[in-house]
C-alpha cells in the first residue's frame, strides 16, 4: 500500500480551507510546523457490513452485520472522533456497477453513518472491495466514476463523511490504479459532494513500508476541492500481513514509516494510516506506541490512525478493539487515548445520542433475530499483504474466493453453548450474537488452536499455521484458502 505525492502551487488560503487540525482550525498546507494538537483524527474501523464477501449478496445476521451504535458510543466516549465504515460494494449497488443502490443497504449504511456524524465524529465510507467487483478487478474508470457519483449523491450533504476510493488495490496495473482513484475524485465532485475529504489508497494493499516502491505515480491525482489524503496501511508483523500476533521488534513502526513520511514531506502531502494493529505483548505495544509518538512528531504530514478493528461478530480476534470483550481494548485503548485529538472529547450527551439511538432499522430486526444464533467471526489470510478481511461463518456458509480476500485475519470466534445476544440500541442491527469465550483479553485467539484439538470456527492450517490441526469430534478441517483452514 503506497502513497504517492504531488506538489501543490496553490495559494495559502486555499490550503487553509483544504486542511483542518485537530481543532478543525485549518493551517496552511505548507506550513510544516507540527499543528498544536498533532493528530486531526484517531479511531477505529468497525467491520461487519463486509463480512460473508463469498456470499453475495448475502443473508443480514447470517452472512454480513452492522457495527453496534452502543459500541461505537462507548469508543465515541473516550475521545476517538473518527470511525471506518466498510461495506460491500455489490451489496450497495447489487445488479451491476452502474446500476441501482439497494434500498435496504443504503439505509442501513446511512443509519451507521449517521449515527457516528451526528456525535460530531466523521465516518469513513470504506468499499472493502480491492479494486475488484463481483470478483473481477475493475477495468472501467467510466463505470468506476459511476458508482462513485452514485453513492457520493447520498452523502453529499454531510461534511463530516469521508469517501475512501477502494480499500487496498492488489495485484493491479499501477496506471489502472491511479486512473480508478482519479475517476473515483471526479465521481465524488460530480456529485455535489464538494467539502469533504477524499482517502485514496495504493496499489500493494497500499502497505505505508512499500509505498515508495510502488505508488509513486499517485503524486498526479488533482482535486478540485484539494482534499487528497493519502491512506496507508501498516502493521508490524514479519511480512505486514498483520496475520501474527507477534511484532519483528520494538521499533519496526517508527522504521515501517520512515520512508512514507519522507515521501509525504517532499511531495507536501498529507497521509493518514487507516489500518492498523499489533499483538497483545510487550514488544508490540512498544511498537505501537513509537509509532504512533513519530506519527505525532509528523503531524505535519501525518493526519491521523484507525486501528484495525472492531465490530461485533470479531469474537477473541487478538486485534478486536470492540468494547468492553475485544483482546486488544483494555490494553490499546489506554495506549490510543494518548494521541486523541484533545478537542474531539465525547459527543455532545450521552442522554441525547441515546435517544437518538433508540430508532433501530425495523426492516431488518426480524432477519438478524432470526438468524443470529450460531454467526461467529470467519477470518482468512494470506502473506504479504496489509488488511484484514473477514466473513462471519454459519453452518450453511460457503467456502469463501480466497482471490477476493487474499489478506486478511488469523482469528476465529468459537461460539459456545452460552451465546450471549447484545442489542443495539441503535442502527440497522438490532441484535447480534456474540460468541461466549473463555480467553483472557491478553491471549491472542492463535493460542487457543495451538494444543490439543481445534474447536468450532477456530484456524486449523493453512500456509505459515503452526497450531493445531486437528479438529474436535464431529468436525472437518475446511480449506478456504491457502492461508486459512477452520474447523466446521
Amino acid at each position: 500500500m503506497k502513497f504517492s505525492s504531488v506538489v501543490f502551487a496553490a495559494s495559502a488560503a486555499t490550503m487553509a480551507y483544504a486542511y483542518p487540525s485537530g481543532r478543525d482550525v485549518i493551517p496552511n498546507k505548507r506550513d510544516v510546523s507540527k499543528r498544536a494538537n498533532g493528530f486531526t483524527w484517531v479511531g477505529v474501523s468497525e467491520s461487519g457490513a463486509e463480512f460473508g464477501e463469498g456470499n453475495l449478496p448475502g443473508t443480514l445476521g447470517t452472512d454480513y452485520t452492522w457495527p453496534v451504535t452502543s459500541k461505537i458510543q462507548v469508543l465515541r466516549d473516550a475521545g476517538m472522533n473518527i470511525f471506518r465504515v466498510p461495506f460491500l460494494m455489490e451489496r450497495l449497488v447489487p445488479s451491476s456497477i452502474t446500476g441501482s443502490l439497494d434500498a435496504t443497504y443504503l439505509k442501513d449504511l446511512k443509519a451507521t453513518v449517521e449515527f457516528i456524524t451526528d456525535s460530531g465524529a466523521y465516518a469513513v465510507l470504506d468499499p472493502h472491495n480491492y479494486g475488484r467487483y463481483s470478483g473481477s478487478v475493475i477495468s472501467s474508470t467510466a463505470n468506476f466514476k459511476a458508482w462513485w457519483k452514485t453513492v457520493a449523491t447520498e452523502f453529499a450533504s454531510n461534511e463530516k463523511v469521508i469517501f475512501d476510493t477502494n480499500n487496498e488495490y492488489h495485484d493491479m496495473d499501477q496506471t489502472l490504479v491511479l486512473n480508478l482513484n482519479q475517476a473515483a475524485i471526479d465521481g465524488i465532485r460530480a456529485a455535489g459532494a464538494t467539502t469533504q475529504y477524499i482517502f485514496v489508497e495504493g496499489n500493494a494493499w497500499t502497505g505505508a513500508w512499500s509505498w515508495t516502491d510502488n505508488n509513486d505515480n499517485m503524486k498526479g491525482l488533482t482535486d478540485t476541492q484539494d482534499k487528497i489524503v493519502y491512506e496507508m496501511h501498516q502493521y508490524l508483523d514479519s511480512d505486514s500481513s498483520g496475520t501474527s500476533e507477534t511484532c519483528v521488534s520494538s521499533t519496526i513502526g517508527k522504521e515501517r514509516l520512515t520512508a512514507a513520511t519522507e515521501w509525504l514531506k517532499t511531495n507536501n502531502k498529507k497521509g493518514f494510516i487507516g489500518e492498523f494493529a499489533g499483538g497483545v505483548n510487550s514488544d508490540c505495544e512498544t511498537a505501537v506506541k513509537g509509532m504512533l509518538s513519530y506519527m505525532s512528531d509528523n503531524s505535519d504530514v501525518w493526519m491521523g490512525a484507525e486501528w484495525w478493528s472492531a465490530g461485533p461478530w470479531w469474537g477473541s480476534y487478538m486485534y478486536s478493539l470492540e468494547p468492553t470483550s475485544g483482546p486488544a481494548y483494555s490494553t490499546y485503548l489506554p495506549i490510543l487515548k494518548e494521541y486523541f485529538v484533545s478537542s474531539s472529547g465525547s459527543s455532545a450527551s450521552t442522554s441525547t445520542t441515546t435517544a437518538a439511538a433508540t430508532t433501530a432499522v425495523a426492516s431488518t430486526s426480524t432477519t438478524t433475530s432470526s438468524s443470529t444464533t450460531t454467526s461467529a467471526a470467519e477470518a482468512i489470510s494470506t502473506p504479504n499483504t496489509q488488511a484484514q478481511v473477514s466473513s462471519p461463518a454459519t453452518e450453511s456458509s460457503s467456502s469463501l474466493d480466497s482471490s477476493a480476500k487474499s489478506d486478511a485475519t488469523t482469528a476465529a470466534a468459537a461460539p459456545s453453548s452460552s451465546s450471549t445476544s447484545v442489542a443495539s440500541t441503535a442502527g440497522p442491527t438490532t441484535l447480534v450474537s456474540v460468541p461466549s469465550t473463555t480467553q483472557s483479553a491478553s491471549t491472542s485467539t492463535k493460542t487457543a488452536a495451538t494444543v490439543g484439538t481445534v474447536a468450532h470456527w477456530y484456524q486449523c492450517g493453512g500456509a505459515n499455521w503452526t497450531g493445531a490441526t486437528t479438529c474436535a469430534s464431529g468436525l472437518t478441517c475446511v480449506k478456504q484458502n491457502e492461508y486459512y483452514h477452520q474447523c466446521l
